[in-house]
């Protein structure tokens, strides 16, 4: 990896792109929201240091309803209730849709995903106003191509938190690879941000960036000081940063928590809601929203950093959470505020504040070798857009093996995580219960040299590191088709590796439209190759009167494809490959070079 690698020669100066931010602030400037007068604050930056002084824990309610004039009335509707329960709610997120990452003249063309899609200035100024609490714009807004005409939207309604920086790292839009034109956009942006008189969050959820991907939490945390050095030191706006979902761990939840507040004084935007945990009936759900919800408050009333508690309704696994349900998770937050006081002398603070120490030393360690790294490589490490784009293509697993603070394995391969990320922890175990478990009725029918290329639609890696765990411990030879793929590139890495079949993660609402663009593909080169595809399988239908998504497991079998909920349901796949190859071998009596044929 050289300097040629990392810098686009296109790239234009760090600097001159702030710069440029800086003068549009001369026309664009923040405008007067309704949190902002009926509360007195001049940011929500500025409320959350009052609530931090008052060790006042506060709260956050997401919104996930695809259409406009259905999502004000939630908020207005959430907010009054609950304010009438005497619960309040201090802010709001709403499920933006990934179409709103594009330029603004090519959104109406975009393929959509299952959020809500604004469609010009007054949008924003109608979501700020529908409620006295703060608006947060977290999703597909900063980051992404379309960075520069959201941010200048959001401002001038008002809004003080905008995201999310995570995802500049880690998103791809479909067919969209102008990495250059992305970076000045979100760069331009910034400087924009930084020109304002009040204190903009500039929001970055840990999960959606490499920091979710990283193997040691170590380097996640030093994620964190990189993103803060790069936003604030070189930038000049502010950074606040969200995490928690894939923490189940209450001791890991809360010596993250406690290793952000040595290492930033600026406000938090929110903690997440740990939804992966979310694997019941409601009922049983409400067990791991009392166990996410009372480490996040303990560590708040112990580290007051203004994050927010974010209690996800526990129907959120299986569709999109109803107004009642919202209400019902912000009361039983408010309660759990109440009862949290007196749990707190049972939790062993030592223990949690000597892995918060760990995070932090190695975290440091982490952010120094990368500047100092990255600077030896030729990288201005004092351009802004430089560094996110030298990040950016250098990648999480290269970043963590070149520079992460854990030792290096004897094979010179990946380096052993000082503190093993919880989601990879998790992960790592379902597969190996999964291969312990399938393994022996397995191997007598599949073929040695099985191939299988395994992808992601969307951003979202996790589902595509359990599916490369299990397939590798059945000894099956693993093909990156890589994350955010298009369709035409995903099966011309499958046909070009020989792959015997396709394995599709997908999360963004895009299953069926994914799923028949790979099909078509196939078809287009008139072979067939199995494909299974898991995660998320639904779609928002074209013909929809609701907005809301719909299951597409039929349809998806109508097309072809082999839907699986489960791990299990790969198993017939396998087999069927196994006795595929078997027959061909017969058959020919060559050698095989995969089993995908002419149609």
């Amino acid at each position: 990896m050289t300097r040629i690698n990392l810098i686009a020669p296109s790239l234009p100066s760090g600097r001159e792109l702030l710069a440029a931010g800086r003068d549009l602030a001369q026309s664009c400037r923040l405008g007067a929201s309704r949190y902002m007068r009926e509360t007195g604050y001049p940011s929500e930056a500025a409320g959350k240091r009052a609530a931090a002084m008052e060790r006042r824990v506060t709260q956050h309610a997401h919104i996930g309803f695809r259409n406009v004039e259905r999502t004000l009335g939630a908020i207005a509707e959430v907010h009054e209730k609950c304010a009438a329960a005497g619960v309040t709610v201090d802010r709001f997120g709403i499920t933006l849709d990934w179409s709103m990452g594009y330029p603004e003249a090519m959104r109406k063309s975009a393929p959509r995903g299952t959020g809500i899609v604004l469609t010009g200035p007054e949008d924003f100024v109608r979501i700020t106003e529908a409620s006295p609490a703060a608006a947060h714009f977290g999703d597909f807004m900063i980051g992404l191509p379309g960075a520069l005409e959201n941010t200048q939207a959001a401002l001038r309604a008002g809004a003080t938190s905008i995201g999310n920086l995570g995802q500049y790292f880690t998103f791809r839009l479909p067919h969209w690879d102008d990495e250059v034109a992305t970076t000045v956009a979100t760069v331009k942006a910034l400087g924009l941000i930084a020109a304002q008189d009040a204190e903009i969050l500039v929001h970055s959820n840990l999960d959606d960036g490499f920091a979710g991907l990283f193997l040691d939490m170590c380097c996640s945390l030093g994620m964190v000081i990189v993103e803060k050095y790069i936003i604030e030191e070189l930038a000049g706006a502010r950074l606040g940063h969200c995490y928690g979902h894939h923490f189940s761990d209450p001791l890991s939840r809360m010596a993250f928590h406690s290793a952000l507040h040595q290492v930033t004084d600026t406000p938090g935007t929110m903690i997440f809601g740990n939804t992966v945990s979310y694997q019941s009936s409601p009922a049983g759900n409400y067990a791991s929203l009392a166990n996410y919800l009372l480490a996040d408050i303990m560590a708040l009333r112990r580290w007051p950093t203004g994050h927010a508690v974010n209690p996800v309704p526990v129907t959120e696994n299986s569709r999109i959470p109803d107004i009642d349900e919202i209400i019902d998770a912000q009361t039983f937050a408010s309660r759990l505020r109440e009862h949290a006081p007196f749990h707190e002398t049972l939790v062993e603070w030592p223990k949690v504040e000597a892995m918060a120490d760990e995070l932090v030393r190695n975290g440091r360690r982490f952010a120094g070798n990368v500047l100092k790294g990255l600077g030896d490589l030729g990288v201005d490490t004092t351009d802004a857009a430089q560094l996110l784009l030298a990040i950016r293509r250098m990648g999480p697993k290269r970043l963590e093996d070149l520079f992460g603070p854990g030792g290096v394995a004897r094979d010179g391969g990946q380096r052993k995580p000082l503190v093993l990320a919880e989601w990879a922890r998790e992960l790592d175990e379902t597969a190996k219960r999964w291969i312990v478990a399938t393994k022996p009725g397995l191997a007598p029918v599949l073929p040695k040299g099985l191939k299988a290329c395994v992808a992601t639609s969307d951003v979202h890696e996790h589902g595509k590191y359990l599916v490369e765990k299990a397939l590798s411990g059945l000894d099956i030879a693993l093909v990156d088709g890589g994350v955010s793929v298009d369709a035409d590139r995903l099966v011309a890495k499958a046909v070009e590796s020989g792959a015997d079949f396709i394995a599709i993660s997908t999360y963004n609402g895009v299953a069926l439209r994914f799923c028949r663009e790979v099909m078509d593909q196939l078809a287009s080169r008139n072979l067939k190759i199995p494909i299974v595809v898991g995660g998320r399988l639904n779609q928002v239908p074209d013909d929809s009167n609701s907005g809301l998504p719909v299951d597409v497991t039929a349809d998806l079998q109508k097309l072809g494809c082999h839907p699986c909920t489960t791990l299990d349901d790969i198993v017939p796949v396998l087999s069927a490959l196994g006795s595929k190859v078997a027959t061909a071998a017969t058959e020919s009596g060559s050698n095989r070079r995969g089993t995908h044929h002419p149609i």
